[in-house]
């Protein structure tokens, strides 16, 4: 029970600091294991006591104390029984893990690592470093493998610094040689710096990752889209090319069936002349064998009377075939055929054309369900742009306009957005930009840049499409030139949230102009406006139209304002001032 008391320390020897193995007592009553205080004295001018320091005239003799040898061995066998029952509670290495460097059969995790001792420690050889004074001041820390890797090869200290200008850990005897005006952190600060720094690359690896995958994805369903327009296109190709080629089988036929008509009429003709002919030379030779016969008669009665019936003075009853003639011709059956056929194709194409058309008045009939009111944002106006007061009318203006710069205001894109945002579902506008050269719309996310230059791509949270001068174009990423028929005078948005769909239609001729697919949105959509800057071409204003169904050639009409210059005012900043009207005034 009374080893149950005592404790490690008492077991100690101070000179090796570990367990006493051999116990021994010299003359001031200190014990010290037996190899340690004999190596003590042999390398010691004088025999002292390494406790407290007394020195012996003579070198004593050295017994062991059997006592304390044996409290030491029942220390130890209790030691190992409370071991041994407490290493059952504690985890046992795993691979993967750091294991006790001491533990000699079943190895237990370890739970520290001394960078003085080198060794990784489970719970139950940790407790010397917990304990014992002198293995206090020992540098623990969070298990780990390789310690020999931790150690300078150069001073055998932890290395516990980093050096910035060279970019490697160094110890602190480092610090103070070799690396002396470096720059030098401690590992922790450099840890810190460079984790914040691994986890912004790797935020910005997984937007990018993000950013082709949401490429990808739009790629597939472009892919989708592509090969139902092909199939699409497949099938009225067919339907039209198998009309067009039964067109062309039926005028060959008609064409061949013509001439062998025309053909046979020939034939039959040339046959009942041919037939007339031979029937005429055989009077014509009967009538001429007669005349020789009687020519060799020498009996002139015979001869008078044969003469008489045969009446040489007349000419026998036959045609005259000197003017009859025929000359068949086919010229021309070919051209008529074409030309027939060219009718025929036309016909067809009109009546493909018109399917077009009405699918196409179909679909924006469709979208057409879909309008909303929108109306222009004061707030968000450039200083360049001034709105009317119905709020749908943004026309640009020469000299910028003294404003209040609140944070929602586009202080150098020259645009506007709307007051309202949408968040989900569908909706659809029309706007007429008759009369503009150049002119900008579409809609945007709700974070945009309002302060400063915006590049007008998806990626910028912008879908729209442009006119500067004669070029037309979508701002897609990358950019997409468009071919259009004919300039647009109404155009029309639409918007699906959730199918991330953006539709842009010319109204009068009910054509699509564009569709940005596949798009993402997460935040308020606003609608987007740009009238263009300022100049003699440019100076109509961006109308919100009505939207009135019912296709194309009418599907919007133009709203007719009259300002009043007396009421219209311009908003001004903390005074007013009155403005030059006159060009609210010249149309």
């Amino acid at each position: 029970m009374a080893s149950c008391l005592l404790s490690e320390d008492q077991f100690l020897c101070s000179v090796c600091l570990d367990l006493f193995t051999v116990p021994v007592t010299i003359p001031c009553g200190h014990n010290f294991c037996k190899n340690c205080i004999t190596e003590h004295w042999d390398t010691s001018e004088k025999c002292r006591c390494p406790m407290c320091m007394e020195a012996f005239t003579i070198r004593p003799g050295l017994r062991v104390n059997t006592l304390l040898s044996e409290t030491v061995a029942k220390f130890i066998e209790e030691a190992k029984q409370e071991a041994s029952s407490s290493s059952s509670e504690q985890q046992v290495f795993k691979p993967g893990e750091v294991p006790c460097d001491v533990c000699t059969e079943t190895k237990l995790k370890a739970l520290k690592s001394c960078l003085v001792c080198r060794t990784s420690y489970c719970e139950t050889h940790l407790e010397p470093h917990l304990t014992a004074s002198s293995l206090k001041r020992h540098q623990l820390i969070d298990p780990v493998e390789n310690l020999e890797d931790r150690m300078c090869p150069k001073h055998d200290k932890p290395l516990e610094l980093f050096c910035k200008t060279d970019q490697t850990c160094v110890c602190i005897l480092c610090h103070v040689s070799d690396h002396k005006m470096h720059d030098v952190v401690p590992l922790k600060q450099e840890y810190d710096e460079k984790k914040a720094a691994m986890v912004k690359a790797n935020a910005e690896s997984q937007q990018m990752i993000h950013t082709r995958r949401k490429k990808i994805k739009e790629f597939k369903e472009s892919v989708d889209l592509s090969e139902k327009d092909a199939d699409r296109e497949i099938t009225e190709g067919v339907q039209v090319l198998t009309a067009l080629m039964e067109s062309v089988e039926r005028q060959l036929n008609q064409l061949i069936d013509t001439v062998r008509m025309k053909q046979k009429t020939t034939e039959g003709q040339a046959k009942t002349f041919i037939k007339d002919l031979e029937q005429e030379i055989s009077k014509l030779k009967k009538r001429s064998a007669e005349i020789e016969r009687l020519s060799h008669c020498d009996d002139h009665l015979h001869f008078l009377q044969g003469f008489q019936s045969l009446k040489i003075q007349h000419r026998p009853p036959t045609k005259n075939w000197t003017n009859v003639s025929f000359h068949p011709s086919y010229e021309g059956s070919v051209r008529r055929a074409v030309a027939e056929l060219k009718d025929s194709i036309s016909l067809v194409m009109k009546k493909q054309l018109e399917a077009e058309l009405t699918q196409q008045e179909a679909e924006l009939k469709r979208v057409q369900r879909y309008a909303v009111e929108v109306t222009f944002d004061p707030d968000t106006a450039n200083p360049e742009i001034v709105l009317f007061p119905d709020e749908k009318h943004a026309r640009p203006v020469e000299a910028k306009q003294d404003l209040p710069d609140n944070p929602e205001r586009f202080s150098d894109c020259v645009c506007v957005l709307a007051k309202q945002s949408f968040s989900s579902g569908t909706f659809y506008y029309e706007v007429q930009v008759e009369g503009k050269t150049n002119w900008i719309l579409g809609v945007v996310r709700e974070s945009i840049n309002r302060k400063g230059q915006n590049r007008l791509s998806p990626l910028w949270g912008n879908w729209s499409i442009w006119r500067n001068g004669n070029e037309y174009e979508a701002h897609d990423d990358p950019p997409v030139p468009l071919s259009l028929k004919s300039e647009p005078q109404k155009v029309g948005v639409f918007v699906d949230y959730e199918e991330g769909l953006v539709s842009f239609y010319d109204v009068d001729a009910a054509a699509l102009i564009y569709s940005f697919t596949g798009c993402s949105f997460t935040e308020n959509l606003y609608p987007y406006f740009s009238p263009g800057c300022f100049h003699s071409k440019n100076s109509a204003p961006l109308i919100i139209l009505p939207v009135i169904r019912g296709g194309a050639g009418g599907a919007s009409a133009p709203l007719t304002l009259t300002l009043d210059p007396t009421v219209v005012r311009l908003k001004m900043k903390k005074k007013k001032k009155k403005k030059n009207l006159s060009w609210l005034t010249e149309n």
